[in-house]
């Protein structure tokens, strides 16, 4: 459990700021809480950014206020300037992010922080649960496909280095976070690993905000993202039209 007396970072024990984005999540928000407050690493800090909910969300948060380093109140523009927030204030050392209707196993920070105390990691992709295990990630694919990773923001734990260095997330485009691991991939600086593949780190549920985008709205946002990272005009729109193809329905009824 977040033992708040430890708040500081070392080497042997790094301080984990974790991120919680909610707006009018109270369906959820208890249990994604508890599984944060209930982790068997106690070296957090755990920072909560509410977009002024107006159902129970603030009711729940304050039942766990003795465990929050950071509750913060107010109106984003969008869903990448509130996580923009959290890591402003974020003091830890590793950065993570978890949804408010999402659940981190009870060792997931555990597993995060063994990998990221190594001097030459700076990115944890985890093993995670919606639906089926989804598990690796391959930075080759990067150039041609955004399947290059299986995991989800539960399972994605940075050093905050590629925050301070790189940049934070870009929030004119509808998917930020995947520019964000171009601008890692690309910029060869960085190096990231999946977990192994019984090292479970969470459940997420379907029907996220990326599901709520309109499918053409989508496909360009993609293209913008790459060109955005000096990938080749030509080759994005290949790489366009061959999802507008391979995805004709979805394309045809704007349905992502």
């Amino acid at each position: 459990m977040i033992n708040k007396r430890l708040v500081k970072n070392s080497y042997s024990r790094p301080l984990v700021s974790i991120i919680t984005i909610v707006k009018n999540g109270q369906k959820y928000l208890d249990k994604t809480i508890k599984s944060v407050i209930n982790q068997s690493y106690e070296n957090i800090e755990y920072i909560i950014i509410d977009g002024n909910s107006t159902d129970n969300s603030r009711q729940i948060i304050n039942k766990y206020k003795r465990y929050i380093s950071f509750y913060k109140r107010q109106m984003d523009q969008n869903l990448w300037e509130a996580m923009n927030s959290g890591i402003k204030l974020a003091q830890g050392s590793i950065v993570a992010f978890i949804n408010a209707d999402d659940i981190y196993d009870k060792k997931a920070v555990d597993h995060a922080v063994k990998y990221l105390k190594k001097r030459n990691l700076d990115i944890i992709f985890g093993t995670v649960y919606k639906n089926v295990l989804k598990h690796g990630f391959y930075p080759n694919k990067a150039k041609y496909s955004f399947g290059f990773y299986t995991t989800h923001s539960v399972g994605t734990f940075y050093k905050k280095k590629i925050f301070e260095e790189i940049g934070l997330f870009n929030s004119k485009f509808l998917s930020a976070d995947l520019d964000h691991y171009l601008r890692i991939i690309f910029s060869k600086k960085y190096r990231g690993i999946s977990s192994k593949k019984n090292e479970y780190f969470g459940f997420f549920r379907p029907g996220g905000f990326s599901s709520k985008i309109k499918y053409r709205d989508h496909l360009k946002d993609l293209n913008k993202i790459r060109i955005n990272n000096k990938q080749n005009k030509l080759f994005v729109y290949s790489i366009y039209v061959y999802k507008v193809i391979k995805n004709f329905r979805k394309f045809l009824f704007n349905k992502h």
